[in-house]
């Protein structure tokens, strides 16, 4: 049994990861902490867990195995080298952290302690991610040309139930979370098109701003590629209607994939397709990123993949950030490691 203490519910996703925890037969919630602690006392009564005030008196307690990281991304770093250095294993939340220094600096801990570390990226384990994967490996659609990948929902736009938006009021906090649209939901887009297309040597972003909150509310960042292909990554909290929207354009096919059907069309003639045709043969996903983590914890190996991918994924957010800033392309050579 892996017992695990829950590192804040800040995150709209802890109430994910923490079900996960509760419903798998190999591990046990026995803990919290949290950055606001009447927060954490209530999450901690809730899930039967010890609430503890002090990090450094939870991370010391040798009946805790692991941590699930869900505080605010600028306490990433002070948090997960606290937990590397007490000998517990690590899932967290996107983004690592707020800059590729301070990755880098977590994970050099992860592996001086010889703790394992897995980062939630769930759209990289789904069917159609690795379909897209499998077709651009055997180059059925020639060479790429353009990756276009939209991911957006309305969680600052005022509805009825939510008269502020659905998300809560700290997600939109600049000093907590990093950013907003682009680092939250773009996430999603921007490792996809790292998995398609690998690392690009500049990226151009800009940021809107519809409701007048502190962060960006919508952004677009554009990938330049070496080869002269290019990656569009769309996010936003301001459209009506959940969207998730995928194109793929190559010399010799295209490929498109729409969460409303959840449909992957294909066509080109290394595809045998001379029109649009719906992709059948789908595999199957590959496990949660909280299973892959268990099994890493089990059998001692690294989630090698994940983390170069999360990773790189701090490089493109820290990069993206910096050309909204600057109305400039960053080169992302120019980050410093």
């Amino acid at each position: 049994m892996i017992r695990i203490a829950m590192l804040s519910f800040w995150h709209v996703h802890a109430k994910d990861y923490a079900k996960q925890a509760v419903e798998h037969p190999d591990t046990r919630i026995v803990a919290v902490w949290d950055e606001v602690p009447e927060r954490g006392r209530q999450k901690a009564e809730e899930y039967g867990a010890r609430f503890f005030e002090d990090l450094q008196e939870l991370l010391a307690d040798s009946e805790i195995d692991a941590v699930i990281v869900t505080t605010p991304t600028n306490r990433h770093r002070e948090v997960m080298l606290a937990a590397a250095e007490a000998g517990k294993h690590i899932f967290t939340e996107k983004v690592i952290a707020a800059t590729t220094k301070e990755a880098n600096e977590i994970v050099a801990a992860v592996e001086a302690a010889g703790v394992k570390l897995t980062v939630s990226l769930p759209r990289m384990n789904m069917p159609f991610t690795q379909a897209v994967q499998q077709i651009l490996r055997e180059e059925q659609i020639g060479q790429v040309t353009l990756v276009r990948l939209r991911l957006a929902h309305n969680g600052a736009l005022r509805t009825e139930k939510a008269p502020n938006g659905s998300l809560p009021a700290h997600f939109f906090n600049l000093e907590q979370t990093g950013g907003g649209a682009l680092i939250d939901l773009g996430c999603h887009p921007m490792y996809l098109a790292r998995m398609f297309l690998g690392m690009p040597e500049s990226i151009s972003a800009s940021f809107g701003y519809i409701t007048g909150r502190e962060v960006e509310d919508s952004a677009v960042a554009v990938l330049r590629y070496p080869s002269g292909a290019l990656a569009i990554v769309e996010a936003g909290f301001v459209n009506s209607y959940s969207q998730f929207v995928m194109e793929v354009q190559g010399t010799e096919g295209s490929l498109y994939f729409s969460r409303q059907d959840e449909k992957l069309l294909v066509r080109g003639p290394k595809l045998g397709a001379g029109d649009w045709q719906v992709k059948t043969d789908m595999p199957a996903p590959l496990p949660t990123a909280f299973d892959q983590w268990l099994t890493h914890i089990h059998s001692g190996t690294a989630a090698t993949e994940n983390i170069q991918l999360a990773l790189d994924l701090t490089r493109l957010m820290e990069a993206s950030g910096a050309s909204a800033r600057s109305g400039a392309a960053c080169q992302l050579s120019d980050l410093v490691e």
